[in-house]
């Protein structure tokens, strides 16, 4: 045991949510609040780390997730000593492994035990006072967001509101009635000017479907379009796709293991590669992948869609691992995000600064935000 290990004391989930005036919308659903699961972890001497678990979809699914870490979980975890966060990742994953296959609930507990993996990467870096992203590689403290989560509806709108925040570069969510799509992206286009424009079609397309309509998409100089097809249709599909679209392809979300990673890193069918640390793998999975996406010459872009502390934890990975890519910053309101991502929500002319404060560099208030707490 080295001088390094630390053991676990408390492990607890808190849930909360914001509700929407106007949702947020994608090709497959609705969201009519924005739900959030922090982590708390606290260890034997008294220091705390705190993480997220990604709980977006189905509507109940926030409160699951929580009942998920504090009744499985957690007990799973307290006592435990570790010296390395990925120890307990591997621990909690392959202790829960039968369990996850007999409930047919892999999802659910992959994002639980990322959520957790995220507050002891933030623990580990405040019990070595260093900023989480110096210890995941220190790239640079300073690096490039986009808007992404624009609306089909009032999409000029939000898009305006997103440039006058400080944004440069948009995502504009597709795979709607295809004069939605285009009236959206030319107005978008419009705006942005040279700027960075990319589209989230969220799976809404059979590849003959995303074959017809990427060629009309072509004219929109899209950075890239993401999840045109489903995520689980066979490579092959992908293929042929990044062959003829005329489009980078990018995707990554809804990956949920090393083997998948291995395969979306090989040869020229993705160009954009997205895992979702809230997702799946937390940090101690995706900063390796991160990596390997770098090596392999595609652009990292963390993907997010959640409330503050994992689009924190996201911007310490991409500004620990560098590369050219952005960090997504959803563009609908959500005071559970801004109330709690400390320096992502200054976007200045495109960008971010990361402090040099101990592990995620923020402290959440969470007087600020106990209106929204759920039972």
């Amino acid at each position: 045991m080295t001088s390094q290990a630390f053991t676990i004391k408390t492990v607890q989930a808190l849930c909360y949510r914001h509700p929407l005036s106007t949702p947020v919308v994608t090709s497959f659903g609705r969201m009519l609040s924005r739900p959030a699961v922090l982590v708390r972890v606290e260890d034997a001497d008294g220091m705390v780390g705190w993480g997220e678990v990604w709980c977006n979809f189905p509507s109940p699914g926030a409160e699951h997730r929580v009942r998920l870490v504090n009744e499985v979980l957690a007990p799973a975890a307290i006592g435990v000593t570790i010296d390395q966060p990925a120890e307990l990742f591997e621990r909690l994953t392959s202790g829960t492994s039968v369990l996850a296959l007999q409930s047919g609930e892999a999802g659910p507990f992959a994002q639980s035990i990322a959520g957790i993996d995220l507050a002891i990467w933030d623990l580990y870096a405040r019990r070595r006072k260093t900023a989480l992203w110096k210890v995941l590689g220190g790239a640079r403290s300073r690096i490039k967001v986009y808007a992404s989560g624009i609306n089909p509806t009032g999409s000029r709108t939000m898009a305006e509101a997103a440039l006058a925040r400080g944004h440069r570069a948009l995502k504009l969510k597709i795979g709607f009635a295809p004069e939605t799509d285009r009236a959206n992206l030319s107005a978008l286009r419009e705006l942005v000017g040279d700027g960075l424009l990319a589209a989230d079609a969220n799976q809404a397309w059979s590849i003959e479907q995303a074959l017809a309509t990427a060629a009309r998409l072509r004219e929109f100089d899209l950075a890239w379009l993401e999840e045109p097809i489903r995520a689980d249709r066979p490579w092959r599909e992908w293929m042929t796709l990044a062959a003829s679209a005329g489009i980078p392809l990018a995707a990554g979300e809804n990956i949920a293991s090393r083997a998948g990673f291995e395969q979306a890193l090989t040869g020229d069918v993705l160009s954009v590669v997205q895992p979702d640390i809230a997702k799946w793998g937390g940090l101690s999975a995706c900063a390796d992948i991160a990596r390997d996406v770098i090596k392999t010459g595609k652009t990292f872009c963390p993907h997010y869609l959640g409330a503050g502390i994992g689009l924190l934890a996201s911007a310490h990975l991409l500004a620990g691992v560098g590369g050219d890519g952005l960090l997504e910053v959803d563009a609908n309101d959500n005071p559970l995000r801004d109330r709690l991502c400390g320096p992502v929500r200054d976007v200045r002319d495109g960008m971010i600064m990361l402090g040099d404060e101990p592990g995620l560099g923020v402290e959440p208030d969470l007087a600020a935000i106990e209106q929204y707490r759920t039972a």
